[in-house]
């Protein structure tokens, strides 16, 4: 089905699993969509990792979004498209710093970062009309009206891309914002404390 039949459930949650349940600092977690949402429209840049016979693979991606669906792209008939053609489980990070905590020890120094993991198949764009709508999506989200301006694909283009779309479904969102945590008998120390922008 076509993205454009397609209609958003950005109230509905994610799905929890025990692979996507944040387990550390739980406090810091969401398994809203609207966070996630935000953070690859601003970031468009996803680690994809699968196991590739029997090792790990991470490989850094243009990934963006429309509506409830992650699209990335890569050379068709090249490994990477034919490792993503298989329906592999893939695990999907986007992460950004924003600021460091300079704290006055060691050991609490910390960052203010937002962080989403997300888990699922991708599956192989054949339509031509949502292979266009997708990098319609991706063009006019880095500049408005752009796909308008710009020549289309052309077919040797479309034949040598290899588009997959992959279902946001389960994962989850961490952040943390805010100053310093300091111990109690640190605060006497004569060292500045706060954040700085990363």
């Amino acid at each position: 089905m076509a993205i454009t039949d397609r209609t958003s459930s950005i109230t509905s949650p994610l799905a929890c699993c025990p692979r996507s349940q944040v387990k550390r600092t739980a406090k810091r977690a969401s398994y809203e969509r609207a966070p996630v949402y935000a953070l690859i429209d601003r970031l468009k840049t996803g680690h994809v990792a699968f196991v590739e016979d029997g090792e790990p693979r991470i490989v850094p991606l243009t990934v963006w979004r429309l509506g409830d669906d992650l699209y990335l792209h890569a050379l068709n008939g090249g490994r990477m498209s034919q490792r993503l053609s298989s329906g592999t489980l893939l695990c999907i990070s986007f992460a950004v710093t924003n600021e460091w905590v300079l704290t006055k020890s060691a050991f609490n120094h910390s960052a203010n970062y937002e962080s989403a993991v997300l888990f699922g198949r991708p599956l192989r764009v054949t339509d031509d009309r949502e292979f266009d709508a997708a990098f319609r999506a991706i063009i006019d989200q880095l500049e408005p009206g752009r796909w308008d301006q710009v020549r289309s694909p052309n077919a040797k283009e479309r034949k040598a891309t290899a588009l997959f779309r992959v279902a946001i479904e389960e994962g989850a969102f961490k952040s943390r914002t805010g100053g310093p945590s300091e111990e109690p008998e640190d605060m006497t120390l004569p060292v500045w404390h706060g954040t700085v922008p990363a």
